[in-house]
């Protein structure tokens, strides 16, 4: 796919002697979702993880923006880190329980040298703002806000690094069908207006039917179809 944003190909991951992923290939496109469905198991986070370069894989290639992420050392993936940002399926585990929401959105800013105190501030409100978030929330801790809303931030946190790419593993899964509706429709909002790419980590199939526009499905570790 030439004009990929993400190109996985023969991708391998093993714990010990047990293969999690076997052989998995596949490419993403700036502004396409890309679902990767099947049972508990099946490889489907343990791939996220590798694309992310979270556990490194045993054999295979991940090129993303162009650039093949694998033979790359730590170093020389820390500028492209912020380009690539999970969003996981627990939405209190992903946020520092003592750091308040506004902290929690504002570190990308500080980590990446792009935090300054006359507007970062406001940078902020408007990234609570975009996920539909009121900003006076940014004081809150994790624990003083819903489920939906704890996502909510951590959508506006990874927003925050700059990404070009989403690894959504399970982000709704935890949330009530009436919360899930709202956030997958600002994720698809977000895409609309940002053209950001998505791989779509889930286990139910209504939802991979109606959020995403390819579904790869996964058994044991390998594609089964997609």
């Amino acid at each position: 796919m030439s004009d990929a944003l993400l190109d996985v190909r023969d991708l391998v991951v093993r714990y010990g002697p047990a293969t999690a992923v076997d052989g998995v290939s596949f490419s993403l496109a700036a502004g396409e979702t890309l679902a990767l469905n099947g049972p508990s198991g099946c490889g489907k986070s343990s791939t996220a993880l590798a694309v992310l370069q979270l556990r490194r894989p045993s054999a295979g290639e991940v090129h993303f923006e162009g650039r093949e992420l694998t033979s790359l050392t730590e170093r020389e993936l820390r500028p492209l880190r912020p380009r690539m940002q999970p969003v996981f399926q627990d939405p209190y585990g992903s946020l520092s329980p003592r750091h308040r929401i506004r902290d929690a959105v504002a570190e990308p800013l500080k980590v990446q040298g792009r935090w300054h105190p006359a507007d970062g501030p406001a940078r902020v409100c408007g990234l609570l703002d975009r996920v539909g978030l009121d900003p006076a929330y940014g004081d809150r801790l994790p624990h003083e806000l819903s489920g939906g809303q704890c996502q909510r931030a951590g959508i506006a946190r990874a927003l925050a690094a700059g990404p070009r790419l989403l690894v959504l593993d399970e982000p709704v899964s935890s949330l009530d069908p009436s919360v899930r509706a709202g956030v997958l429709n600002l994720l698809a909002d977000l895409q609309d207006d940002l053209g950001l790419g998505y791989l779509f980590i889930c286990h139910d199939r209504t939802v991979v039917r109606h959020f995403a526009d390819r579904v790869i499905e996964m058994r044991d570790g390998r594609v089964t179809s997609g």
